[in-house]
C-alpha cells in the first residue's frame, strides 16, 4: 500500500518555526516530483512548494524566502522548513507525489497522484 504520512505540525507563535516531514512507503519516491500544499478553512487547497530531481525547486510567492523544501531520497522523505511564520500560514499542510515529475503544472493538485492525510499548522498572533 502506497502511503505518504506527514508529521511535525502544531501550534506556534507568529515569527516562530516548524519543520514538517513527509515519509513515503510502499514504493520509492526518489524520482518523483514532491510537493507541499496547504488548505485553510473555507479556502481552496493551494500550492506551497515543490522539488524535482532534475527540474529544480519552486515556491509560492507567499512563502518564498521563509520556507525551504528539501528531500532525503535514502529515507524516502521530503521536508518543509517553515520560518518566520505568520497567522496567514495557518492551514492543514499536505505532501504529495507526482510520479511523472510534471514541473510545468506543479501548482495543480491534479498533477499529483499520491497524497498524505495532512498535518495541522496553527500560527497564533
Amino acid at each position: 500500500q502506497v502511503q505518504l504520512v506527514e508529521s511535525g505540525g502544531g501550534l506556534v507563535q507568529a515569527g516562530g518555526s516548524l519543520r514538517l516531514s513527509c515519509q513515503g512507503s510502499g514504493r520509492t519516491f526518489s524520482s518523483d516530483g514532491m510537493g507541499w500544499f496547504r488548505q485553510a478553512p473555507g479556502k481552496e487547497r493551494e500550492f506551497v512548494a515543490a522539488i524535482y530531481r532534475s527540474e529544480g525547486i519552486y515556491y509560492a510567492d507567499s512563502v518564498k524566502g521563509r520556507f525551504t523544501i528539501s528531500r532525503d531520497n535514502a529515507k524516502n522523505g521530503v521536508f518543509l522548513q517553515m520560518n518566520s511564520l505568520k497567522p496567514e500560514d495557518t492551514a492543514v499542510y499536505y505532501c504529495a507525489a507526482d510520479p511523472r515529475s510534471q514541473w510545468y503544472i506543479k501548482m495543480r493538485s491534479s498533477a499529483y497522484a499520491y497524497w498524505g492525510q495532512g498535518t495541522q499548522v496553527t500560527v497564533s498572533s
